[in-house]
């Protein structure tokens, strides 16, 4: 599944795109980037987390609007620079999805 980093003021963030079947959408989540155990083989430093915002764009039906949920219990303090990047690979996304459907 592909992994986008970014650091910002010495915390990193990933972001996780994968393919939510039941919802046919592909599922955009953002976390706080966690350390890989020692002697992680691929020797990336760091790998996504447990998501706390996560946007679903549907890719099936047009006319569905793309939704973004915050998960968690715990309450997440997030840059604003960082959910604009997140917002941008998000409308990337969407830009993706709907090119695709329109070529259809």
């Amino acid at each position: 599944m592909p992994t986008e980093f970014k650091e910002h003021a010495g915390r990193h963030y990933a972001v996780l795109f994968h393919y939510a079947l039941p919802d046919d959408s592909w599922a955009v989540e953002l976390s706080e980037a966690v350390p890989w155990p020692d002697g992680n083989p691929g020797g990336a430093g760091h790998r996504a987390g447990p998501a706390f915002l996560v946007a679903y764009v549907p890719d099936e039906d047009p006319g569905l609007e793309p939704t973004v949920h915050v998960h968690g219990h715990d309450e997440h303090v997030v840059p604003y620079e960082v959910v604009r990047w997140f917002m941008e690979l998000v409308a990337d996304q969407v830009e993706r999805c709907r090119a695709a459907h329109a070529s259809e």
